[in-house]
Parts: C-alpha cells; structure tokens; sequence
C-alpha cells in the first residue's frame, strides 16, 4: 500500500508532557432517569460536572500547568497554545489566550481555538505535530476540554460532562511517548450540530452511531493499521472517543481488539463524555500506567464528522514523569455526588433565573 493517507513529520516527535483536569462533582445517571422517567440507572453510572467557578478555561489551565510539569520545560519555551472545545464561555474572544497569560506563557507564540465537535483536542494535537515537526517550534500546547450540555431530559444529558487534557508536543528526544504515525479522516455528515444562539445541540438519533462515529472511526483506525502494516495485536492499548460504554467497545470488537486492551482507557462510565477531552483524556488514563516500549492506538471522533488516529510508542521518560502531575484516577476518585437541583443551577439549566 501506498503511504499517501498517513501523516509523518519531518522530524521525530512526541508527547513531551501530559495532564488532565476533571471536576470534583458527579452526578448519577440514576438521578437523572428519577427526574426524568421516574426512575432507572441510565446509559452510564454518573458524570462530571462542572462548578460555578469552574468552565473550558479553567478547566484548560489545570490540564495545562499538569502537561507543563510533566514536560519540565517553562511556559515561555510553548511556541502555541491550541484549545479545542466546542464549549467556549465567549461566543466571539478566544480562550487560549486566557490559557497563554495564566501559564506565563504569552505573548511570543501562536494562540487560536480549534472548533470540530469531540475531536477538536486531536485536531488541535495535529497541528502541534506539524509545527514541532516542521522546526518551526520546539514546543506546542493541545487542549480538549468542555463543559458539555444536553437538553434536559434529552438523553444526551445522561453523557454530556465536563472535563479536559492537554498534551505537550516536543521533539523525540524529551517525550514520553513518540509518535509513530497519525492519519485523519473526514466528510460532511451532519450527525450533531447547534445553531447560533441555541443553548443545547440537537442530533440524528441513531444516525449518530452507524454512518457518523463508525463509518468515520473505523474508516482511520483500519487505515492507519493497514498503511503501518499493523494489526490490533501488535498494540498493547487502544483509546476510542467515548459517548457512552457500547460505542467504544463495540468499534474495538470490530478492529479485532480485545476488552482487555481498551479497559485503562473506557472512562465514560466514570466520568461520562468530555466531548474535546474525552479520547485525549483516556490517552492520558493510559500513561498513567503504560510500560515503556508499549505501543497505543488512539483514535477520536467528532460529529460533523471527523476521525483523527496515532499511533504512539511510550518511552522510558514516563517512568520519571508521570508522578510530576495528578493521575486520572486522583481526579475520577476525588469526587462529591449532587442531585439534579443543584446540577440545574451549577450548569445554568433555569434560563432567565
């Protein structure tokens, strides 16, 4: 096969640091079923909200100082800090900016936020490695993060939650973990959207599964394997974008990976879906475990819609470097249950109050 679809760089790069942020407030699927339909579990066990003095931003920044820590660089070394999220908290002002200044990072570098549903933290990861790669930085900044909403008593409600990882993109020989190629994917199928000056996004119902995050995930990830010449047993991990628990399963099912090699990274369930953040942060999930010369596939999905894959090789750096920073899992068991009231008012669901 020809490699025209795979993206390489001109120079060897990697993850030189990585974090994430997830906020301390959980709340049930079950909660949500009791409000709704008088009772139930719902398709995940809870998810993470966001608190009043907390949106995209702040949530950005905590992700960011983690990534910063891991990557032991200065902020002043980040020639781009790029934040995707589809939950901005100003329609027309960017919020890397705000990232840059908080880090210490601004004013000489390239600031912008990316917008491409879920995937919009991998596409913002995609720039970084062409400009790292290209020599025209050492390093790069990637965000995803969101403070989703769902309509309520849509059943996006159940998923939609808050959260976010950023990724520091340097050259090879300071990563802990070096890229060994990505692949995107991408075509006009409207499976989710929200027009201006609309709270909450509508959708496609089951459109959204077969010909949106199927057709466009495993459309990547198979080409990806098939250009590096690659099958599911040759990775030790794999990390899909997760709007529920089925969907990630399931596409693994079908690449031919097993529960074991998806479980460190499935943290819907937990957390629910971060939408920009949700694959980074199960990329992130999985550093916080992986074994140096282990091999990861990661693969997200955006609505609209879009597929972005990597595939990654974890170096011996991560063993000095994961500790420098909080783990997934110190977030996910850092958690305060809230019923459906004070979720309403964390998340301005009372229009006009």
């Amino acid at each position: 096969m020809s490699d025209y679809r795979l993206m390489r760089p001109q120079r060897d790069v990697g993850v030189s640091g990585y974090g994430s942020y997830i906020p301390m407030y959980r709340l049930p699927g079950a909660e949500i079923a009791r409000v709704w339909s008088g009772g139930g579990r719902g398709p995940v066990k809870e998810k993470a909200v966001a608190g009043l003095d907390e949106d995209t931003v702040t949530i950005a920044i905590e992700a960011a100082r983690n990534a910063v820590a891991r990557a032991e660089i200065e902020p002043g070394e980040l020639r781009a800090i790029w934040l995707g999220t589809e939950s901005p908290p100003y329609a027309v002002k960017p919020s890397s900016t705000i990232v840059a200044e908080a880090l210490g990072a601004a004013p000489y570098l390239l600031a912008a936020d990316f917008e491409f549903a879920c995937k919009a933290g991998t596409e913002a990861v995609q720039a970084a490695i062409g400009l790292v790669g290209s020599g025209m930085g050492d390093y790069a900044l990637a965000i995803g993060a969101d403070t989703a909403q769902g309509r309520p008593g849509d059943d996006l409600e159940y998923t939609a939650a808050s959260g976010g990882s950023a990724f520091v993109i340097g050259p090879a020989e300071n990563a802990v973990a070096t890229l060994i190629a990505s692949l995107s994917y991408a075509t006009d199928t409207p499976d989710f959207w929200r027009r201006g000056y609309q709270p909450y996004p509508s959708h496609s119902g089951r459109f959204t599964g077969e010909p949106a995050y199927f057709h466009h995930t495993l459309a990547a990830a198979s080409a990806l394997m098939e250009e590096l010449d690659m099958a599911a047993a040759d990775f030790d991990y794999a990390v899909f974008h997760q709007p529920n628990v089925k969907f990630p399963m399931r596409a693994a099912g079908r690449l031919g990976f097993t529960p074991e090699q998806v479980r460190d990274g499935l943290l819907s369930n937990e957390i629910g879906n971060t939408y920009a953040g949700a694959s980074l942060t199960g990329l992130s999930a999985i550093l916080d475990r992986a074994e140096p010369g282990a091999i990861i596939l990661l693969v997200s999905f955006g609505s609209g819609a879009g597929s972005d894959a990597f595939a990654w090789r974890v170096t011996e750096r991560i063993e000095s470097r994961r500790d420098k920073a909080p783990k997934v899992s110190d977030y996910i068991e850092r958690r305060t249950e809230i019923d459906y009231a004070s979720y309403a008012r964390y998340r301005g669901k009372l229009q006009g109050s």
